[in-house]
């Protein structure tokens, strides 16, 4: 089984992949908000070649319509997403699917349909965007890692590479991260202290 990177950046276009992953990025979310449906399409093909090229997991946040249509392999749908998605079409698709959680409601639905990760967040104060949820802290990525057996966990809101470890001794597999990344003003040089912290942390698939 392929082990899954436990560093897992978020971006919102194309660029950033060509720019950053051939530093040895695996594992890339492409997240992609208020662009015509043209522009999607075209960004995630685009991402898709860079992610061959350099041998990075590619999820594609939200489009599960695209993501099918043009044999993406993975998937990431936040909460509201699911109301709307053809879970049986992507599953028949063999999309593997990540799903995004923030309350007890939310962990039992995204467990009942088995995916192949699960997001926990914010788990600190973000800015990527506002959220009903305050922070979840570290208490609750370990209560969530005892509920969820053996699923990958992921770590998402807030996080740096000086909290990484942190989440990672609570019982995050995976480290999300956002603006930590993309307002540096060296995202190069952070993306290597990322992949430097998160080495040993892989996670088997």
């Amino acid at each position: 089984m392929k082990k899954l990177a436990a560093f897992y950046p978020i971006f919102d276009n194309s660029e950033w992949l060509q720019r950053l992953v051939p530093l040895g990025i695996e594992l890339v979310q492409l997240r992609i908000k208020d662009q015509p449906m043209s522009v999607v399409r075209e960004q995630i093909i685009q991402a898709e070649k860079i992610c061959q090229e350099h041998q990075c997991d590619l999820v594609i946040n939200d489009y599960w319509q695209l993501a099918i249509e043009l044999g993406c392999q993975w998937l990431h749908l936040g909460q509201e997403d699911l109301d709307s998605a053809d879970l049986a079409a992507i599953k028949k698709a063999g999309i593997k699917l990540g799903i995004s959680t923030h309350d007890e409601a939310e962990l039992d639905r995204a467990l009942a349909l088995q995916p192949d990760y699960i997001a926990l967040g914010p788990v600190y104060p973000t800015i990527l965007k506002k959220m009903k949820w305050h922070q979840q802290g570290l208490e609750k990525l370990t209560e969530w890692r005892e509920k969820i057996g053996d699923i990958p966990l992921v770590a998402i809101g807030g996080m740096s590479v000086d909290r990484a470890q942190g989440a990672f001794d609570a019982g995050a597999d995976i480290v999300s991260a956002v603006t930590d990344i993309t307002l540096n003003e060296n995202p190069e040089q952070r993306v290597n202290e990322w992949l430097e912290r998160c080495r040993p942390q892989r996670q088997n698939l």
